[in-house]
């Protein structure tokens, strides 16, 4: 296939999809606290979070999971050729294998894919926008799916027009198409019905099966091996811009259907809605949103808006973002919304580590204070606010303006995967993410053109992880981590990592079989506010811990080379200043081979340290978090160059412009310093 083919292929799955959208065995790492868990057994059934587990652990313990995947049922997914329930992303979850694309004679999928290491947690967020549209059509017997317009969404057309082909072609039928001078979706009456009654019903029937699916997989006994969340994915893409959230519920008491972009286009109002049928329903009902990488949104993701309405009813919105939106994924499958250099208004060194691969049709025009639209099209502008570091110091000029925070944001990553398949994330098994878009090694090794070999499938990456410490494996205990946002991110590795801040851990803290005890006991951990400043303190300080992933089942994992502590604050100008500081280890020389894909070189099993902020400013509100980095490591790309025999390699196998390794690395939520 030749390029020009591969690149509209690849801009019609970006489309499609933001429309619609030596060997360890895995341990616990409270390791990384330096001492063993403390367990305490008990049996019980809790949903108000008292102790429900025989694992509980008052100090808390790691766990891995996964809050952003796709089935059959989202309508890119579909026409990719996924056909994964929603049992299948459960079962998966847990460990059992599923078969993905290519389908067989009857549908089914041909290819075999397990999880190497099982997930604690999953919820299955597909785009609620056209669930009922795709189950009308899909599911022999339905009112619709002998209808011209379902026929076309299942088989395409003969000789597609426009510029989409046969996809926007199978997108037009059953759904108004978007374009760039337009932020309002819409449903077609033509296929639903007055009051698009047939579509609406249908979206309940779906949403139904799935939170069925949910609850038949959580389990409630004092085992607790697995918890399954109920969620959707709010997929707004206005103006041809990615401005997704991940719908998340703490437990069975859940609304009746999903709020979709299509008959909600306002984030705003999806707040509101769930406050008015969630949080204040009296129903038990609790729910946060989690908004999908951030990096494509032309800077409408965290743009402030409504500055034209009275100061109070501001401050009413500011609120109630801040109640519902407590997390934020910072990496998947599309790439890192971590950081940018360069950036408008921006001061600071450079940072080495924000050239972390970035996916899509990249688009070098700054926003500034504005934002653009058509990034989805290889158009508009890149925003400061596109990056999670960015729109946390936006957090503190706001908080300055309204006295109140909107973006007091956690960090988690996730997959976003379409193969129904949560949590499969090592590079030496990636097998794609989007079923026929990129079912074959060759699909995926295809090289972009000479100023940009890694275009399309080549900049994806398998995806990321969310950790949370949470005292138990329960919806209850870990819904509370995540409101509390005691969460962290990886690019995909299972690293962890501790941090804590406070104003007077002793140096020697690592050295304590009890530092994670103290942590808590005389600080606050990730997701918090520092406690208020003794007036004898010069500057806070901060306990790390991190552990180095112990590796899959015959598989060693990666050493760690450094622990970073980044720091952003608002200057009294108003201008955005970062800071990064290698708190414990640094760099090494640490390479890999790439023809066996062995890591090289000296690195840490753990690294600890107690780092106090050697430029801090007492009247200045700050932010901080941890990033800690691996050894460099193959890419999945040089796995699966490494198993092709030589004279099958294609082209992406020898280009020097092709990226072969990666620093796998996580990202802990913040701590805050507050001024007054």
């Amino acid at each position: 296939m030749r390029f020009g083919e591969t690149s509209l292929w690849g801009l019609l799955a970006a489309l499609v999809g933001f429309m619609a959208c030596a060997s360890e065995a895995p341990e616990r790492p409270l390791a990384a606290s330096g001492r063993g868990a403390t367990r305490t057994q008990a049996v019980g059934v809790d949903d108000a979070g008292e102790i429900r587990c025989a694992d509980h652990e008052t100090d808390r313990q790691v766990f891995w999971g996964e809050l952003h995947v796709h089935s059959g049922a989202s309508m890119d997914a579909y026409m990719w050729d996924v056909r994964g329930t929603a049992d299948d992303v459960y079962r998966f979850a847990k460990g059992e294998t599923i078969q993905v694309a290519p389908l067989d004679a009857a549908g089914r999928g041909t290819r075999p894919i397990r999880l190497e290491r099982p997930l604690d947690f999953a919820a299955l967020t597909d785009h609620a926008s056209y669930f009922g549209e795709v189950a009308l059509c899909t599911r022999p017997g339905s009112r619709l799916y002998a209808s011209e317009a379902c026929r076309v969404f299942r088989e395409g057309v003969k000789d597609p027009s426009g510029p989409l082909g046969d996809l926007g072609a199978r997108m037009a039928a059953i759904s108004k198409p978007l374009r760039i001078d337009e932020e309002i979706p819409a449903r077609l009456e033509s296929l639903c019905g007055p009051d698009f009654a047939l579509c609406l019903s249908g979206m309940r029937t779906v949403w139904d099966e799935q939170t069925a699916a949910a609850e038949r997989h959580d389990d409630r006994s004092a085992e607790c091996r697995f918890t399954a969340f109920h969620g959707y994915e709010y997929s707004a893409t206005p103006a041809l811009s990615k401005v997704h959230h991940n719908v998340i519920f703490k437990n069975a008491a859940i609304p009746a259907a999903p709020i979709a972009w299509v008959d909600e286009p306002d984030v705003y109002g999806l707040w509101q809605a769930l406050r008015r049928e969630c949080t204040e329903a009296g129903t038990g009902c609790d729910v946060v949103t989690i908004p999908h990488n951030s990096n494509l949104s032309s800077g409408r993701m965290f743009a402030v808006t409504g500055r034209d309405l009275p100061l109070a009813a501001q401050r009413e919105r500011a609120q109630m973002r801040a109640d519902l939106e407590r997390l934020a994924e910072i990496s998947q499958i599309k790439g890192d919304s971590e950081c940018r250099n360069g950036m408008y208004d921006v001061f600071g060194e450079p940072d080495e580590f924000c050239d972390y691969i970035e996916w899509g049709m990249p688009v070098e025009e700054d926003c500034e204070e504005g934002s653009g639209s058509g990034v989805l099209m290889g158009q508009g502008c890149v925003s400061r606010t596109d990056f999670i570091r960015y729109t946390l110091l936006e957090g503190l000029r706001e908080k300055r303006r309204l006295g109140i925070n909107p973006y007091k944001l956690g960090i988690l990553a996730a997959t976003d995967s379409h193969n129904a398949n949560p949590g499969d994330t090592e590079e030496f098994s990636y097998a794609g993410w989007g079923g026929t878009s990129d079912d074959t090694a060759a699909k995926r090794l295809e090289i972009g053109p000479p100023e940009h070999p890694m275009r399309g499938p080549l900049s994806e990456s398998p995806g990321g992880l969310a950790g949370v410490w949470a005292e138990e494996n329960s919806r209850a205990s870990i819904f509370d981590a995540m409101q509390r946002r005691e969460t962290f991110g990886t690019s995909g590795t299972r690293l962890t990592a501790r941090f804590f801040g406070g104003w007077d851990f002793e140096e020697s803290l690592c050295d304590r079989s009890d530092r994670v005890e103290v942590g808590y006991a005389q600080g606050v951990p990730m997701g918090s506010d520092l406690p208020a400043r003794p007036e004898d303190a010069s500057a806070p300080r901060f306990l790390l811990s991190a552990l180095a992933d112990p590796g899959a089942p015959g598989r060693a994992g990666v050493p760690l080379q450094r622990a970073q502590v980044v720091k952003g604050w608002v200057d009294e100008a108003g201008h955005f200043q970062e800071q990064v500081y290698d708190a414990r280890g640094g760099a090494n020389g640490a390479s890999v081979d790439l023809g066996s894909c062995t890591p090289q070189g000296p690195g840490h099993r753990e690294l600890c340290t107690v780092w106090q902020d050697p430029d801090f400013d007492a009247s200045l509100d700050a932010v901080y978090y941890l990033r800690v980095l691996e050894n460099p490591s193959c890419r999945w790309n040089q796995f699966e160059c490494n198993a092709l025999p030589a004279a099958d390699r294609p082209e992406a196998c020898d280009d020097p412009g092709v990226v072969r390794t990666v620093q796998e690395r996580l990202w802990s939520s913040p701590i805050w310093y507050e001024a007054s």
